[in-house]
């Protein structure tokens, strides 16, 4: 049987890749379970310093396995959308909370649920051929997996309303510019390998730092003055006791390059 997911180890970098490739990797329960509970192993595992998430074959993913839906839609009695808090809500927590950088491989069609897992991530690099679609309120729903969270601090809240409400396709170089990518290559065969990359040399740095910009930026982006600095003051604390700090500073004033070891 085909694993739904790949998980692929290149020195620091892990590559995840949503392996449904016939159903444009759609997210049913064996994919779900499977990313969800590879991003919980990831948190802790410091061999692994950058991650990669891309999708199988032309599309990034087309979101919720809808064909999985109706039988679900057909069984189930009270929350037919129990998966929410059961698989989407995990996975979009590990995945923003992530205590290193996240570089989405955004190759073909991103849709619902699979364009809410590129937003999330901190890097989405994407070709021709990428496109955003907000599918949810075309089946009935309002957003999830974290959109409601990451397109606003994407694109503006106008522009949330209008992606979530109209539901209507975000080609690549508009998607480049209104900043759901970070990078928009020339040929799509070349998103991945310039994801990873942009990984590796991530994954050259120092990760307790990246991890740290990471929380600060979830308070500063809605928080207070006052919370933002104690957050600063709080990752700053956790940094400065870092070998990283000690080695980068001496390096820098005899002029050296400096190499991080992640810790």
């Amino acid at each position: 049987m085909t694993e739904p997911l790949l998980v692929d180890r290149t020195d620091a970098v892990v590559t995840l890749t949503l392996n449904r490739p016939d159903a444009m990797n759609s997210l049913d329960v064996a994919l779900k379970e499977a990313l969800r509970d590879v991003l919980a192993e990831l948190e802790t595992d410091r061999s692994c310093r950058a991650v990669v998430l891309a999708g199988a074959g032309g599309s990034f993913s087309a979101g919720q396995d809808l064909r999985e839906h109706v039988t679900t839609l057909e069984t189930t009695g009270a929350d037919p959308l129990a998966t929410v808090r059961a698989h989407y809500n995990p996975i979009a927590a590990r995945l923003a909370n992530l205590p290193k950088p996240v570089v989405a491989a955004v190759r073909g069609m991103a849709a619902g649920a699979g364009a809410s897992l590129a937003f999330l991530a901190d890097f989405r690099i994407g070709g021709p051929k990428t496109s955003f679609l907000m599918a949810f309120a075309r089946v009935g729903l309002a957003a999830d997996t974290g959109a409601s969270w990451s397109l606003p601090r994407l694109v503006g809240h106008a522009k949330a309303v209008e992606l979530l409400m109209l539901a209507e396709p975000v080609r690549a170089e508009e998607a480049h510019r209104l900043g759901l990518l970070t990078r928009l290559v020339d040929d799509d065969e070349q998103v991945l390998p310039t994801a990873q990359e942009l990984a590796a040399r991530l994954a050259a740095g120092p990760t307790v730092a990246y991890g740290a910009i990471k929380r600060q930026l979830s308070v500063g982006d809605a928080g207070t003055l006052s919370e933002a600095l104690a957050a600063e003051a709080q990752a700053q604390s956790i940094c400065g006791a870092t070998a990283d700090h000690r080695a980068a500073t001496f390096a820098f004033v005899n002029k050296e390059q400096a190499t991080f070891q992640g810790r």
